[in-house]
């Protein structure tokens, strides 16, 4: 098994001002095709630290995969200490330099600042790959005791692309073991509930092997088969999921460790031909802001109204003001009729509503911070259900948007094939 170390460069990640998702990410994808991941370390954009730290990954690991460091400006040192540290020089690669110029051309962009072209030099030697999302190339290098150097652009929408498409086939050609993995995704279930149902699983296991990963609103299941091949790799995973969905069911939304939940529902939504249409007080157009980012969701998105105020409900998606006075705006009543009323208001074959009270103010004995209440409506059938979140405000608005995709992801599987109305 191969030893990996993770660098990440950027004087920003120690000073807080950027949170290290690609960490994450890269630790994540490493485990899941077998790689070992002994260190992660972070260092600024300092020249002698950057310098120690790169030697130092290299006397200890198999791969170092380095992220940030690699744009235009004085202080994007990576390529230079990396290509020190291992004793090459920096040279132009016309390649890169015509990509660099294509990508500016086409952002209607022509006068190109000189520091841009430092993005063109490559350690001499070295692999280059190309990035589609950006002007920094990718590189791997590998320095003289055999260690392997990946160099990647920090942003993750740069980052993540290059990984799956290039690195991940990369790093898979090193091994002589190779490891075949499907990412289960569930929602609905708490991490304990999930652990407590696999328990005998991971217990008993040796190949395949089973991890849990505990996400907002969610739970990841990682089965991972050691084979020589991909046929052999499948046989072994078969029964393992066999085995999940017969003990999770509905609540395992995707085998695909790139779809989202919000992926999810837009699919559902488009192979039934319905629309959606979304009425939110406490999330505040969270929920609405998930489905829209998702690519090809104007097909299905109606309409998403942020009614805040009792007046906003009460006018807009016509809750009605007995309702409002009698049971509140936290209400399984309310929710009920704010999926309704907005389905109604602009059309939609379904609908979400959410109503609750996400602190750190505003709880009551009878009406604590943390309850929400989410309703799904399908063609006019409504299911409403009480939630007691815990957290901070972000946090019970978070698990808030989760359970709500969740909730019309279950109607529409319950729903079958339909017609546009």
């Amino acid at each position: 098994m191969l030893n990996v170390e993770l660098l990440t460069i950027g004087t920003e990640i120690l000073m807080g001002n950027i949170v290290n998702t690609n960490a994450a990410y890269l630790s994540e994808q490493c485990v899941g095709i077998g790689l070992s991941v002994l260190y992660e370390t972070t260092v600024g954009d300092n020249e002698g630290r950057m310098l120690d730290a790169i030697r130092r990954a290299i006397s200890r690991a198999d791969v170092v995969i380095m992220t940030g460091g690699l744009g235009p400006t004085p202080d994007d040192l990576t390529k230079e200490m990396t290509a020190k540290a291992i004793g090459r020089e920096l040279v132009e690669d016309p390649h890169t330099r015509e990509r660099i110029a294509a990508h500016f051309e086409k952002s209607g962009r022509r006068n190109i600042t000189s520091n841009n072209w430092k993005q063109a030099t490559v350690i001499e030697g070295c692999r280059v790959l190309d990035n589609d999302n950006g002007t920094a190339p990718g590189l791997i290098a590998e320095a003289d005791n055999g260690t392997k150097l990946i160099l990647l652009p920090g942003p993750p929408d740069e980052l993540k692309p290059l990984f799956r498409e290039q690195v991940r086939p990369y790093l898979e050609s090193l091994q002589e073991d190779h490891f075949y993995s499907r990412m289960v995704k569930i929602c609905g279930v708490g991490e304990s509930a999930v652990a407590d149902r696999l328990k005998d699983l991971i217990e008993a296991q040796e190949n395949p092997t089973i991890a849990t990963y505990a996400k907002i609103g969610q739970v990841h299941v990682r089965v991972t088969a050691k084979a020589r091949t991909e046929e052999e790799g499948e046989a072994l995973l078969a029964p393992v999921m066999k085995e999940m969905h017969a003990r999770f069911g509905e609540d395992i939304f995707t085998e695909d460790e790139e779809v989202s939940l919000e992926e999810t529902v837009v699919r559902l939504l488009k192979e039934r031909g319905y629309t959606i249409s979304f009425a939110e007080s406490c999330t505040g157009g969270m929920v609405s802001a998930r489905l829209v980012g998702v690519p090809g969701a104007s097909e299905v998105y109606r309409a998403g109204l942020v009614t805040y105020s009792n007046d906003a409900k009460h006018k807009l998606i016509r809750v009605r003001q007995e309702t409002l006075d009698m049971f509140g705006a936290v209400s399984a009543q309310t929710a009920e009729q704010m999926v309704l009323g907005v389905c109604e208001a602009v059309g939609a074959d379904a609908g979400v509503a959410v109503t609750g009270i996400a602190g750190p103010d505003g709880g009551t004995p009878e009406k604590p911070v943390g309850l929400v209440y989410i309703a799904a409506a399908v063609h006019g059938r409504v299911c409403v259900k009480e939630n007691h979140f815990t957290g901070n405000r972000q946090k019970v608005r978070e698990r808030s948007v989760n359970a709500a995709l969740d909730l019309v992801r279950r109607m529409l599987l319950e729903s079958g094939d339909g017609e546009r109305r």
